[in-house]
């Protein structure tokens, strides 16, 4: 019971302290593109010193795994997320879903790009950075994964007035890039497929809802079934995103099962070697 308390009110210092830091910090600026950019900012610089302190405060045994596997993690992330957001367009596109028609000028592209990466870093350090392994270190995987999934779903909150499909398409997502983050073993993993998820798909082709002020320099619309085609959502609230996301997730979970059983066995050879010795 107690133990329960004070997770929980760290839980809460923890994220409401950088919810209030986050909000009242703010940098006017007329060009959106610059002001995006610190609005993004703020929030990522406020996560990881909550981040660097909490993780002091408890004496290192709650760990955030970034350097471990990093280039491996980044790949994999990298290739992952092309084949979640190029399967979808591909798919959606192929069978006359959806339809770019049209293309616009968007000055400083790279700075709304860089926006948005710093905001999926952010969202990333938020969901699956500390909160993640206090509860997956004080309890267990399965009290992380749905804390954090419903953390991250609330997050998205206009899904749920999109319909049942978006939060389920935000729930199937968050649980495979979980378990991605899982097998993986670093954080990167999941920022990089997520980055390219929104980066691409909503900067680039314009299919993605990000922030109001984002500006996607393709224009993307829905031409089928409201189901397949996400209706004015478009990508993300595709019932193939959802498949798609299901058999990610299935395929994650199988190699995160090899994984822990490779890794056990390692474990298990290296105690025998040193009783050996």
């Amino acid at each position: 019971m107690k133990k329960g308390f004070i997770t929980l009110v760290k839980i809460l210092i923890f994220f409401f302290g950088w919810a209030v830091l986050s909000g009242v910090i703010d940098i006017p600026n007329d060009n959106p593109a610059i002001w995006r950019f610190f609005a993004e900012l703020i929030p990522l610089v406020v996560i990881i010193i909550f981040t660097v302190l909490f993780v002091i405060i408890e004496k290192k045994e709650v760990k955030i795994p970034i350097a471990e596997n990093c280039v491996k993690g980044t790949l994999t992330g990298t290739i992952v997320g092309m084949i979640w957001l190029g399967l979808s367009v591909i798919i959606l596109i192929m069978f006359h879903q959806l339809q770019i028609v049209g293309k616009n000028n968007v000055p400083l592209l790279w700075l709304w790009v860089l926006s948005a990466f710093i905001n999926v870093i952010m969202q990333e350090l938020l969901i699956r950075g500390y909160l993640y392994q206090l509860l997956k270190t004080k309890y267990n995987l399965t009290w992380a994964v749905i804390v954090t999934t419903s953390l991250f779903t609330f997050f998205h909150g206009g899904a749920f007035e999109a319909g049942l499909i978006p939060v389920l398409n935000v729930i199937t997502m968050c649980m495979f890039t979980t378990v991605m983050y899982e097998s993986e073993k670093t954080v990167l993993a999941p920022i990089m497929a997520h980055s390219v998820w929104n980066i691409v798909g909503a900067i680039i082709l314009g299919g993605i809802s990000l922030a109001d002020d984002y500006p996607s320099l393709y224009f993307m619309t829905a031409t089928g079934n409201e189901v397949l085609s996400g209706g004015d959502y478009k990508i993300e609230a595709s019932i193939v995103v959802m498949v798609i996301n299901i058999v990610l997730l299935i395929i994650f979970m199988l190699r995160y099962k090899k994984l822990q059983t490779k890794r056990i066995n390692d474990s298990n050879l290296r105690q025998h070697r040193t009783k050996t010795t």
